[in-house]
Formats: C-alpha cells, structure tokens, sequence
C-alpha cells in the first residue's frame, strides 16, 4: 500500500510539473477575455478596485511567465480571470444603482420644477412686479437647464453625470418655492382689512 501512495504521489508530482513546463497560455488568455468583458460592462467605472485587481493579477502573471515561474503564472492568471468575472457581475449591479439613483434625482427635479413652474403662473403671483420673482424665475431657469443636462446624461447612461448634474439642484427650487410664496404673501399683507 505505501508503495502504491508513493507512486501515486510521484505521477502527480510528474503531471504537476508537466502541466507547469509552459506558460498558461489558455488561462491567461482566459483572464484576459474576461477583463476586456469586464471592461465592457463597465467595471473600470461601476468596480474599479475589482477590475483594477484583476489587471494587476494578469500583469503579474504575464510577469511571472517571463520569469519561466508557470505555476505562479497560473495562479496570477486564475486569480485574475475570477477577479475579472466578479467585477463584470458588481459592475452590472453598480449599473442598476447608478441608474435608478440617476432615474430618482432627475424625477424629483423634475417634479420641483413642475411645481414652481405651475406656482409661477397662478394669477396670484402673476400680478406681482417682475422684479419681486427676478431671482426665484433664475433659479428655475437655471434648475431647467441642469435637468436638461441630467437628462441627455441620464440618455447617454452616464449616470454619474446625471447624478451630479442634479446635485443641489432639487434645494434651490425649493428655496425658489419659498421665495415665491413670500412674495405673493407680502402684498396681501399689506392690503387694508
């Protein structure tokens, strides 16, 4: 029996060393369909630090077989072939994220600008001087057009963009809400009772 272990032991050992006598051409070639996948989905983006591991472990393994290390070359190239697909999978779920957090702040801007757009044309308000509303009309021209932005970003699937166009934005309609209602509201209060 001790022989029969000892001899199973040495052909693995044989196969082991005949399976690393070359570089893991297939393996790293693998890793590499896998980051230019990733690559695709987004990752660089939406997994950086996934992705970029997963480039650092195929560098190091095109390394390693430069230094005629195969086996340490199959590692690196494994690691970053599993790497690579685990950052394809974040970068689809930080894809649907982004978006429906894009989706969500360009709603809310828009429905804010709705509002005080529809605010701006109640006959209250409508009889107040231009230069009361001077600076909340601003603010919503200006609100219009950083939605427009998020929009066309929103279309482009640069969520991100989206995201930052609307940053803030959904606060200074309001704030031109508020301005609106103060005007209408002070010259009521000094109409005689």
């Amino acid at each position: 029996m001790p022989r029969a272990v000892s001899l199973a032991a040495c052909l693995f050992s044989i196969a082991l060393t005949v399976a690393c006598a070359e570089p893991p051409s297939k393996e790293m070639n693998q890793a590499q369909g896998a980051i230019d996948a990733a690559r695709a989905a987004g990752a660089a983006v939406y997994a950086a630090d996934e992705f970029t591991a997963a480039v650092d472990a195929l560098a190091r393994s095109e390394e390693a077989a430069a230094l005629r290390d195969y086996r340490l070359a199959l590692n690196y190239a494994i690691d970053s072939r599993e790497r690579a697909q685990n950052a394809a999978k974040l970068a689809v779920e930080g894809r649907a994220l982004a978006r429906g957090a894009a989706e969500r702040a360009v709603a809310e801007v828009s429905a804010l600008v709705g509002r005080a757009r529809e605010r701006l044309g109640d006959p209250e308000v409508t009889r107040l001087p231009a230069r009361a509303l001077a600076e909340p009309v601003a603010a919503i021209e200006a609100a219009e057009g950083s939605l427009q932005e998020a929009r066309t970003a929103l279309d482009a699937d640069a969520y991100q963009k989206a995201i930052d166009a609307t940053g803030g934005v959904a606060a200074r309609v309001q704030a031109a809400l508020r301005a609106i209602d103060l005007a209408a509201a002070a010259p009521a209060a000094r109409r005689p009772r």
